[in-house]
Parts: C-alpha cells; sequence; structure tokens
C-alpha cells in the first residue's frame, strides 16, 4: 500500500487492489490495511473549519447533475431560484449519501458480523467490517455537518423532510419486501452494498474534485472518498468469498440483485428533484418533470462502472447479467 504525505499533513492512500485471502502476501496487504486504520480514516483527522471555507459567491452544488438543467425551464428562473435549487441539491446529495450508509451499507457489515453469510469469518476480516462501519458512522456526521453549514450560511432551513426517501433505497427497500425467507433478504442486502460500496468512489468523485462549487463541499466529499477506496477492496473481497461459497440457484439470486442495486444507483433520483421544485413552487414543473423523465429515463448519472464490471468479470460472471455497460472498461 503505497502512502504520500504531504506537506499540510494529509495522507494520501492509493487506490486498493483485491486481495486473495489464500495468498499469505495478499493477505498481509488487508492485515497491514486493519492496522494501519488509526492513520487512515476521516474520523481519525481534525476537520476543517467549515464556515471560514465558505464563500457565498460559489454555487452548493454542480447545474449539470440537475435533471431539469438540461429543460428550458432553468433558462426561466430567476437567479435566486436557480441557487436555492442548487442548494437543495448538495442536501439531497448529502442525504443520499446519509441513507446509503445507514440502510445499506451497514446493514451489510452488520449481517456479515452476525454471520449471515457462508464462506465469511475470521478475527481480521470482524476488525476490518467493525472499522468500516465506525467509519461510516463518521460519514454520516461529515454528510450532515456538510448541510447544517448551508442551512446555517445561507440561512434557509432546507428540511430533510421535505425530500422522500433516495430512489436506491427505495428500490432496495421494495426488493427486501418481496423476499420470502430470511437467505433472500440478506443477499438482496449484501448486493446492494456491494454497489453502493464499489461505486461510492464514482459517485463522490462527481463532487470532490470539483473546483467551482463551495470549497467546503468538496472537501467535505473528498475526505469521505479517501475512506471509500479501502470499503471498495473489503467489500468486494466479501462479495467473492459468499458468491464462491453459494450453491447455483442462489448465486444466480445475488447476481440478479447486484444489477437491480447498479441500476438504481446510477440512475438520476427524478423523485426527490420533483418534491424540491414542487416544494419551491416552480411554476410549469409538473409539464417540465414529465419532459425529463421521458427524455432522461435510462440515463446514468454515475457513469464509471468499471468497479462492478471487474468484479463480475473476476468472478467469471458478465454474462450472467444483463446491464448497458456503456463504453466502460475494467480498471
Amino acid at each position: 500500500m503505497r502512502e504520500h504525505t504531504h506537506n499540510d499533513g494529509h495522507i494520501q492512500i492509493a487506490g486498493l487492489p483485491a486481495f486473495d485471502p489464500s495468498d499469505p502476501a495478499e493477505n498481509a496487504v488487508i492485515n497491514r490495511l486493519v492496522g494501519n486504520w488509526h492513520r487512515r480514516a476521516a474520523v481519525k483527522r481534525e476537520e476543517p473549519d467549515v464556515y471560514a471555507l465558505f464563500d457565498p459567491g460559489r454555487p452548493d452544488f454542480r447545474e449539470d447533475m440537475i435533471p431539469f438543467r438540461s429543460h428550458p425551464i432553468w433558462e426561466r428562473l430567476p437567479d435566486e431560484t436557480r441557487s436555492t435549487l442548487l442548494s437543495w441539491g448538495w442536501v439531497a446529495y448529502n442525504r443520499n449519501t446519509v441513507l446509503i450508509e445507514q440502510r445499506i451499507a451497514n446493514p451489510a457489515f452488520e449481517l456479515v458480523i452476525g454471520g449471515a453469510y457462508p464462506g465469511l469469518g475470521g478475527q481480521q476480516l470482524e476488525l476490518a467490517v467493525a472499522q468500516a462501519m465506525v467509519d461510516e458512522q463518521y460519514h454520516t456526521l461529515m454528510h450532515i455537518n456538510g448541510s447544517a453549514v448551508t442551512r446555517r450560511m445561507r440561512r434557509r432551513e432546507f428540511s430533510d423532510r421535505v425530500l422522500p426517501d433516495s430512489h436506491i433505497t427505495t428500490i432496495h427497500q421494495a426488493h427486501l419486501d418481496r423476499c420470502e425467507e430470511q437467505w433472500e433478504r440478506s443477499l438482496t442486502t449484501l448486493g446492494f452494498a456491494t454497489v453502493a460500496e464499489i461505486s461510492i468512489n464514482a459517485y463522490l468523485d462527481l463532487l470532490a474534485d470539483d473546483q467551482e462549487i463551495q470549497v467546503v463541499n468538496s472537501t467535505t466529499v473528498r475526505l469521505h472518498n479517501r475512506d471509500e477506496y479501502c470499503h471498495a477492496s473489503i467489500s468486494g473481497e466479501m462479495m467473492k468469498q459468499v458468491y464462491e461459497a453459494l450453491p447455483a440457484d442462489r448465486r444466480r439470486f445475488l447476481l440478479e440483485k447486484v444489477v437491480a442495486g447498479l441500476e438504481a444507483f446510477v440512475a438520476p433520483d427524478f423523485t426527490t428533484w420533483e418534491t424540491i421544485v414542487a416544494f419551491e413552487g416552480v411554476q410549469g414543473w409538473e409539464k417540465a418533470a414529465a419532459e425529463v423523465r421521458e427524455s432522461q429515463t435510462g440515463t446514468h448519472l454515475v457513469q464509471d462502472h468499471s468497479g462492478i464490471h471487474g468484479l463480475l468479470a473476476e468472478l467469471d460472471a458478465l454474462d450472467q447479467v444483463e446491464f448497458d455497460w456503456g463504453t466502460t472498461v475494467a480498471r
């Protein structure tokens, strides 16, 4: 694992590869990862002075991540309304991240520690998973803080209670509701969590290095992003071990849930944005929403699917799934 310490004391860690638990050298890598957690995790670092970083002149969110941005309705909006919608975009992005952590990622990690999955076990894995759960709780706090800064500095409530459940958590719950057996529920959550943990970097990358939005916002996302490179490695290894231990019918079930999770993860969240523009009283939003859904259904907000593509290739399962990979090339 390569590390580079900058002058400001931050440690930059290269993306971690998947590991083979039967290989002593690769096993040593994951053991070192666990041992280095105290230096790696964002939870152990000092937080930036978030209010000092806030610049009222900068947007809170990227315009091109708003589905309505491509519709003529956007051009007709006053600058103040556009700014308000961009603030809502940041709050909704934070809430989506929090819901993924709390309703998908950590429940899967809890199931691992509880012994729900065949092929998984051992003290080192449990330590790595428990530490990942601590990370996820701190990421939740980071994103809640991010929204709190926006509310305070913009002097608007931007209440989470206005927003519906995010798209991926709604789809995840719908799949859980259709399950009849406990193993189906456990594998459903594992499939969705695998997608979330391996693809979250691509989602966070959308804001982490953006030079135009609030520095405090991109900084929050960047700090979160560093930890997730580790989680992707852990989640990929868990998926491989469970998949190898399952009978053929349950393998197919798990692959179906991975694809369902990926489709939900990469899709624009139309419902959330329709709720926002309705709450803000944007005139003509109903017609615009219908047109946006028609023109953008099937598009991918997150374009980088290489993490899941690469994992399925390692499992020799790409020919068993149907998904529009686009120009994705496995890393």
